[in-house]
């Protein structure tokens, strides 16, 4: 008896990661991935900053945590073997002020508790041998972390995935989906897939796929756009691999950072502002149905309501050159508003509760036929592979 077809919705880089892993267990049928632009990797697979995260920040025993330590090493092997560009370069973790201290310490041993390797506490001196330009009082060298070129990761994922007989099927954005007895019926503008299982990996869509297989949509993707400047050619010296903030437990993102790019320059930022289309890159995108969407949802005005002073601060830093550099400044003081000039722009998916809050975990809600990734934010290009493989492990199909 022949095994049934796969179908995963999406062809970012966690949908192809997930086909190549499923491409690799005989036991499956046919690996289909469906995804609806003409070209994978579109969207928060090819618009982020390439950062290879190594699981410091996550709660130990989460599922970030855990496919984030392991993800990287594959991550890195896989880059390796394939000749993709990629470099171990290590990145600094600045405590900006003494009241930070505290917070690094705590950072360092949640990191240890997960499971990396190597990490430093480091003075003043020691952190500026390092990055000779950093301000702040100390800093936690993590040397297991780097920058890659994801897009090239997803067009070499889909490679794989067609050399062990699977198919990724281009400008087919799904639909319609139907279970009819045992059997997915997945409508697409170019034609109608059959499959026994489905995985919907969809990203900034998700929730929306999930409605289509029939689930009610408890949790939300509400889309905030991450705005980056770069720095000029003349002052890229400043910055010379990774430098980060030390998170504050009162803002639900990471903070505005530093990182050298793999093929040159040097990237500051991002913020976080809600974007009007999930699909938003510029602040001129406007989609109504994405934004009715948003503005509809009690979960994200308790979430508003909750963090007032941080959407109204990052809303100002959205439009200002000069507060976007303050923040800067408190990482590498010598940065200065005239080294700025424009970046680009990435999409967060981020799911939300009813109750106004950000889920943190990746989420993987599974049924007899079906498993959705309903929340996959950073450090998910990292973890991609081990994703993957999680995801393959629970397929019944």
């Amino acid at each position: 008896m022949a095994a049934n077809p796969i179908i995963i919705i999406g062809g970012g880089i966690v949908g192809l990661a997930t086909a190549y892993k499923l491409s690799l267990r005989r036991r499956f049928g046919q690996i289909t991935v469906l995804e609806k632009e003409p070209a994978v990797g579109s969207h928060q697979s090819g618009h982020n900053s390439g950062v290879l995260h190594a699981g410091l920040y996550y709660k130990p025993g989460s599922l970030k945590a855990r496919l984030a330590v392991s993800g990287i090493r594959e991550m890195v092997a896989f880059c390796r073997e394939r000749g993709i560009p990629h470099e171990v370069c290590g990145k600094l973790v600045v405590a900006a002020d003494q009241g930070e201290l505290e917070r690094l310490r705590n950072l360092h041993k949640r990191g240890i508790e997960n499971g990396l390797e190597g990490l430093q506490l480091l003075d003043r001196d020691q952190m500026r041998e390092i990055e000779p330009h950093v301000g702040g009082v100390a800093a936690l060298r993590v040397p297991q972390e780097g920058i890659v070129d994801y897009p090239k990761v997803c067009e070499a994922l889909r490679k794989e995935i067609e050399g062990n007989g699977g198919k990724v099927v281009l400008g087919a954005k799904v639909t319609g989906l139907e279970l009819v007895e045992d059997e997915w019926r997945v409508a697409t503008p170019v034609g109608e897939f059959k499959a026994g299982f489905v995985v919907n990996c969809a990203g900034l869509h998700c929730d929306r796929v999930s409605e289509l297989a029939g689930e009610k949509r408890e949790v939300r993707i509400v889309p905030f756009r991450g705005e980056y400047y770069k720095i000029r050619p003349e002052r890229q010296h400043l910055v010379r691999n990774l430098i980060y903030p030390v998170p504050d437990p009162e803002f639900p993102f990471l903070g505005v950072h530093f990182t050298r790019l793999i093929h040159g320059g040097i990237e500051a930022g991002p913020n976080a502002v809600l974007a009007f289309a999930r699909e938003g890159y510029r602040k001129a995108d406007i989609r109504v149905p994405d934004l009715w969407d948003a503005l509809t949802f009690g979960g994200l005005w308790r979430f508003l309501a909750k963090h007032r002073k941080m959407t109204w601060g990052e809303l100002r830093r959205s439009f200002s050159k000069r507060l976007f550099c303050q923040s800067l400044q408190r990482l590498v003081p010598e940065i200065r508003p005239e080294d700025l000039a424009p970046g680009g722009a990435g999409v967060r998916a981020q799911a939300m509760s009813p109750e106004g809050s950000l889920v943190q975990d990746f989420c993987l809600l599974e049924r007899p036929r079906a498993l959705h990734v309903l929340n996959a934010p950073s450090p998910a290009a990292t973890a991609s592979l081990a994703i993957g493989k999680e995801i393959a492990e629970r397929v019944r199909a």
